[in-house]
């Protein structure tokens, strides 16, 4: 604090019910910082996962380095092609031992170790994640260590083609080697514990419970804090609370969907009552319906955390492992993510493989233009971010683990030479990719899985 007008960072605005963490401020750090850009912004790491692989021929891009083609699958990436490294041959060793399929190569994802055989609930995934491993070192320095978000359910079970069980599908950030990290699949209550103050301390019934909007909650404080701010700040601090404006009116828009639950006949709902479905998972996952606009909001949200410095790690699950969510909401598509996975070769599936992998990429380059909208020190959010996306198969028809698909998005503070394809040597650990993201947060992961180093072609 070098100066009266400045403020704490963790400065929140507060009301009843409510509490908003802001974003960054020029008010918030000392002048002699403030005129280092790559010093002020803080750093973050998002990790974004895809299940059941990618479709063969259609993503792998044309040319090497920065002379480069997009492939049909990449091409919704094309505004964004400056801010990417599309990597290839990248590997996940760990998932060649022991069983085959898609569980044991989505549980250890980010942890690249080897999963344990097992169909009860003693799992084991050999460690905690990478993002929560960075987590543990930065977590300090937010009001929450990791945001850990998906759209799918948690399943149980044991799957019948590989006699394991599917919770090693629901999750890829691990606490430790036996413990998920609490996944977030619906964004109301996403946003609410990111925003809603309403219980005070551990075992006690909320005070105050907040009913309304949370911005008309803390609107006093706002009005209050904008006053001692300069027109740079204030601009910056009303886009902020105008996209949580936003976000806040369509979690309310909820009508398409009781649309859809008054449409299902007596007979199926009872008939999933007998097998213990809820009906919003029959909803959500097995009739079809479009799901862009949750995806989207859990994507926005994360955004806010970001943005926020709430945290600055985060994971999102776009579908368990083996996950046959329908997608006929894509024009060209009738079936599920898994059937049309196992192609077999046959062209009309292969197509709709194609044009799923291509909603995915819709999505990530929403959630990259979200970042870019957002001004920050000598850029925006994504050029101090780092934002990776990719699956655990290359080919579901193969469950091939070669070669992963995997982007990796953003400049991290400068750090990161992005707008180029690169092709590492064949079997290239995946965790040398986790080494280097770990160490551009500033974190030693020296020795993490099968990592073998750092990849020293990603740095700028």
């Amino acid at each position: 604090m070098d100066k009266k007008w400045m403020i704490p960072r963790r400065r929140m605005l507060k009301g009843m019910g409510a509490c908003i963490a802001l974003p960054f401020l020029e008010a918030m750090v000392p002048s002699s910082v403030l005129a280092n850009p790559k010093i002020s912004s803080p750093k973050r790491a998002v990790f974004l996962f895809s299940p059941n692989g990618v479709c063969p021929g259609k993503w792998a891009p044309k040319g090497i380095g920065s002379d480069f083609e997009l492939s049909p699958i990449l091409q919704p990436l094309a505004p964004h092609k400056q801010d990417l490294l599309v990597l290839q041959q990248l590997m996940n060793k760990a998932s060649t031992l022991g069983v085959e399929g898609h569980y044991t190569k989505t549980g250890n994802f980010l942890s690249s170790m080897e999963v344990a055989r097992t169909i009860g609930a003693n799992i084991n995934v050999g460690g905690p994640s990478i993002d929560q491993q960075i987590a543990a070192k930065v977590g300090s320095q937010t009001i929450i260590p990791s945001l850990v978000y998906g759209v799918d359910q948690m399943k149980s079970g044991v799957c019948t083609s590989t006699g394991i069980t599917r919770l090693y599908g629901s999750y890829i950030s691990w606490e430790s080697a036996s413990k998920p990290s609490a996944k977030e699949i619906n964004p109301r209550f996403a946003f609410d514990r990111m925003f809603r103050n309403v219980v005070p301390r551990e075992n006690a019934k909320p005070e105050n419970p907040l009913k309304g909007s949370i911005l008309d909650a803390v609107m006093g404080d706002a009005n209050a804090l904008q006053k001692t701010l300069g027109i740079a700040d204030q601009n910056k601090l009303e886009e902020y609370l105008a996209s949580i404006r936003s976000v806040e009116m369509r979690l309310d828009n909820k009508e398409q969907m009781k649309d859809f639950e008054s449409g299902i006949s007596p007979t199926i709902k009872a008939e999933l009552k007998r097998l213990d479905v809820e009906i919003e998972e029959y909803i959500d996952l097995e009739a079809g319906v479009d799901i862009t606009e949750k995806v989207r909001l859990m994507l926005d949200i994360l955004a806010l955390g970001l943005w926020s410095d709430a945290s600055r790690i985060g994971t999102f699950m776009f579908g368990n492992a083996a996950s046959n969510r329908n997608f006929s909401f894509v024009d060209g598509v009738r079936d599920s993510f898994h059937a049309v996975s196992h192609h077999q070769n046959d062209e009309r599936r292969m197509l709709q493989y194609q044009l799923i992998n291509t909603w995915h990429m819709e999505q990530l380059a929403y959630f990259l233009e979200k970042l870019k909208s957002i001004p920050e020190g000598d850029g925006n959010m994504l050029d101090h971010s780092m934002v990776m996306y990719g699956s655990g198969l290359r080919d579901g028809n193969r469950h091939a683990e070669e070669n992963l698909p995997i982007i990796l998005a953003g400049k991290a503070g400068g750090q990161i030479k992005s707008g180029r394809h690169i092709v590492f040597e064949e079997e290239t650990p995946l965790a040398n990719l986790y080494q280097t993201m770990a160490q551009i947060m500033g974190v030693d992961a020296h020795g993490f899985a099968d990592g073998t180093g750092v990849l020293p072609e990603i740095y700028g």
